[in-house]
């Protein structure tokens, strides 16, 4: 993993979290036992914290960011899918951010929430708990109970945490 301090803040992360050695966490992150950052991810918190709490996983090439004094919280055994881009206040507890989705300015993701991939979230909504969102603008479009997106909010982290154990034992580098 690339690890930078910024102004005097630097990463903290736990000794049970994954980090692929190719993301990159900078300044006020905090990364939780059980989380997992994975290939070409790039926690920028120079203006501002970012916080990936206990069991959550950021996917490949996603970027995280927020405004200047915010703090982004990635909650408890949440999932932030292949390259997103997550720039807001906070993705709820088990929620799921689909994959190629953009979360802006402000924003927030309720609680067991699915972002269909390819959704904006715009800057400053509030998004319900227990729903599926999707469009541009991401809009609720039905409760997440009893739909098959329930089965990703249920079963990716746990998933991703069983699959971080494996790359922590059993993906090293290679000569070419």
């Amino acid at each position: 993993m690339f690890c930078f301090e910024f102004e005097g803040k630097r990463p903290t992360v736990h000794p049970e979290a994954f980090v692929a050695p190719t993301a990159t966490l900078i300044g006020d992150v905090t990364v939780e036992k059980g989380a997992s950052i994975w290939y070409g991810a790039v926690l920028r918190a120079d203006i501002c914290t970012i916080v990936v709490r206990e069991g959550a996983n950021v996917q490949d090439n996603s970027v995280l960011h927020a405004a200047p004094g915010e703090t982004l919280v990635i909650g408890r055994n949440s999932t932030v899918g292949h390259g997103c881009v997550i720039h807001c206040a906070e993705i709820g507890e088990q929620a799921l951010v689909g994959n190629g989705s953009t979360v802006l300015d402000h924003a927030t993701v309720g609680p067991r929430t699915l972002v269909a991939a390819g959704s904006v979230v715009t800057p400053g909504t509030q998004l319900p708990g227990g729903m599926v969102v999707a469009g541009i603008p991401a809009k609720p479009t039905k409760p997440i109970e009893g739909t098959s997106s329930e089965f990703w909010v249920d079963q990716n982290p746990p998933y991703y945490q069983e699959l971080a154990l494996r790359h922590r034992v059993g993906a090293p580098a290679v000569e070419s």
